[in-house]
């Protein structure tokens, strides 16, 4: 794996370091937050202070959305009248949390709204010509599409003739033939939309002209209440589709992580009860990416997204956690689909090494569950590093699912091949098709050449950037409270990693479960012996954290050993600078294979990059790394 230094646009930004310096809130960690922030962009003190201390003023007007102002015009006209809406909404979790915010502005506003959550298996994605042509004939008059629509160009045709209003809402990028020709169409995305930040996803796009909306209707007393309430929904939501958490996605999913921790919907409550996330503080974005989001998710992947809306609308309790339980069999019937057909491709991989050695992955197999293949092309572009798509064949029909590495624009690929498919979409990194079966050994060869095109050997090599150089003896609880500030992260705003060189292992590896790997390392001598770079540890900061080293019991109070992370700091004196002798418990997710390959012992000087995080038991938490890679060090 490379090690890539990340590199700032500026080395240093005078007016940033004043601001940092002299605001309370900042000042103790000024210079870490100072390299931090330039290292992702921000070099002046109001995007600073936008990025540290994110705000509902910080929302964008929505009405600079072009389309939005005669969608809403639309939407009262319809509550005004009493006409009954469909909200047309896509399967998975964008789609539906846009469906839950729309429909619950709508009704707040004194309107009326049904929805339609299209089958995955039966219906596939998008909206269909003879959903439209049903709701015409029930009597239905307005329809807004979330989270999709804008290719559903038959469908929006289909409406016209019928004489029923389509809005679209939708952040897919539109195609090469515009968008469709509806009442109105609200995408960041499409041509001469002025709206400055275009990666907003699907339910984002709907909560934008709810807030219009419930601006227009609501009084103002009660307009921030609701807007913090929805911001629970866009935060899930904004994580789970994997959008930059820069910009205005910071504002939703920094405040609607901070509301989760107070959430009343008996659904939600029920949903992060069954997900174990602690009620005593917000949940972390990665809790709802690998917690809640699957089981959401799974309702659309193995049974009927309709559950999970009904889960947001319950009032009882007990049917809330029911519907919760649900959701979580599903997940565990997904993450066995998930283990079948990994199984099956790897066998495949084994069959014909030719497979997975190609620039763009293409792998099929009959009866895979369609649902599944999208987070099973993921899970292989995560362990070979190359473009993947995998494809379900059913009889004459086949199924695709793709996702993509940074370097490569997979719709722009799909796109090359549109011949080949019978309906497609997608983005820069994931991709969705139907397509005759015969057409797969041809997709496969073109997308191969496609790639080969455009990608080199070099960029299927994994890459990983680093925020800085840390020595051991400077991570410290205050260092912690400063990396704190830099959350919710995710895409577009990863978490901080670092390198520390010649670090020393005190014991030999540990292995576990058969996965993990846990080192305990402190700093190499020469570190020890240099100390002059070091920051000064007074007994408050190191006090911050519980005395949790596993030996804490056997240290000697009066040598003023004391216990810090996970591991224990020997400091003669408080209040004087002297040298520091760090231990660490540094655990590697699923490195167990690596110690195959690199075999340590005990007093081996390795180089490590990791992220600093805090372990919250009572009696062995405080401060310990996570690793993302290790090396034999050549110091």
């Amino acid at each position: 794996m490379q090690w890539i230094p990340k590199t700032a646009a500026a080395e240093t930004a005078k007016d940033l370091a004043a601001f940092l310096s002299s605001d309370p809130r900042y000042r103790s960690s000024a210079r870490v937050l100072e390299r931090l922030l330039l290292r992702r962009g921000i070099g002046d003190p109001e995007s600073a202070d936008h990025f540290l201390a994110p705000s509902i003023a910080h929302l964008i007007d929505p009405g600079k959305m072009a389309g939005l102002a005669g969608a809403v015009e639309r939407l009262i006209a319809a509550i005004e009248r009493k006409e009954p809406i469909l909200i047309y909404g896509d399967y998975d979790v964008d789609g539906t949390m846009a469906v839950i915010i729309l429909k619950t502005a709508i009704e707040l506003c004194g309107g009326s709204a049904d929805f339609h959550v299209p089958h995955r298996i039966r219906e596939g994605y998008d909206m269909r010509e003879d959903v439209v042509e049903r709701a015409a004939a029930a009597g239905i008059r307005l329809i807004v599409s979330v989270d999709m629509g804008i290719r559903a160009f038959a469908p929006a045709e289909t409406a016209r003739r019928l004489g029923v209003d389509l809005i679209v809402t939708d952040h897919h990028l539109p195609g090469r033939d515009g968008v469709p020709s509806a009442f109105a169409v609200i995408n960041p995305n499409q041509e001469g939309c002025d709206y400055p930040f275009k990666q907003l996803c699907g339910a984002s796009v709907a909560f934008k002209l709810a807030q219009e909306l419930m601006q227009r209707r609501l009084e103002a007393k009660d307009q921030k209440r609701y807007l913090l309430s929805f911001m629970k929904v866009v935060a899930i939501a904004t994580i789970a589709d994997a959008v930059p958490l820069i910009g205005e996605n910071r504002v939703f999913a920094a405040l609607g992580l901070d509301a989760l921790r107070r959430a009343v919907n008996p659904g939600l409550k029920a949903l992060l009860e069954i997900a174990q996330i602690s009620a005593n503080r917000p949940p972390t974005s990665v809790e709802v990416a690998f917690r809640i989001a699957p089981r959401i998710n799974a309702a659309g992947r193995m049974d009927v997204a309709r559950d999970v809306i009904d889960l947001f609308s319950v009032k009882d309790p007990a049917r809330a956690k029911d519907l919760a339980a649900k959701l979580d069999r599903l997940n565990a019937d997904r993450q066995e689909e998930e283990r079948r057909i990994l199984e099956a491709a790897e066998e495949r991989f084994n069959g014909d090494r030719a497979l997975c050695d190609g620039y763009c992955i293409v792998v099929d197999g009959d009866g895979w569950h369609r649902g599944v293949i999208g987070i099973t092309a993921t899970r292989i572009l995560e362990r070979y590093n190359r473009p993947t798509i995998v494809i379900s064949r059913d009889g004459d029909e086949a199924f695709g699912s793709g996702r993509s590495i940074a370097a490569f624009h997979l719709l722009e690929a799909i796109e090359s091949c549109r011949d080949l498919f019978s309906r497609y979409g997608g983005h820069a990194h994931a991709c969705g098709f139907a397509m005759p079966a015969a057409n797969v050994p041809e997709l496969r060869a073109r997308l191969d050449a496609f790639a080969r095109s455009r990608l080199t050997l070099a960029d299927f090599e994994p890459r990983l950037e680093l925020d800085d150089e840390l020595p051991l003896e400077q991570i410290t609880p205050a260092l912690f409270e400063a990396l704190q500030r830099l959350e919710p992260y995710g895409v577009g705003n990863p978490e901080p990693v670092f390198a520390a060189r010649g670090v020393r292992l005190t014991a030999p590896p540990r292995i576990l479960k058969d996965k993990h790997v846990k080192l305990k390392v402190r700093a190499g001598e020469a570190a020890l012996d240099s100390g002059s770079e070091s920051e000064e540890l007074t007994e408050a900061a190191i006090l911050a954290t519980p005395c949790c080293h596993p030996d804490s019991a056997a240290i000697r109070r009066s040598e003023r050993e004391v216990a810090t992370g996970s591991g224990a700091i020997s400091k003669p004196g408080f209040g004087m600078r002297s040298k520091l002798k760090i231990t660490f418990d540094a655990l590697g997710w699923h490195m167990a294979e690596r110690l195959q390959q690199t075999p340590l012992l005990a007093g081996d000087a390795i180089d490590i990059a990791f992220s600093i995080g805090h372990n919250d038991h009572p009696e062995y938490g405080g401060l310990e790394l996570s690793l993302r890679d290790f090396k034999t060090s050549t110091r």
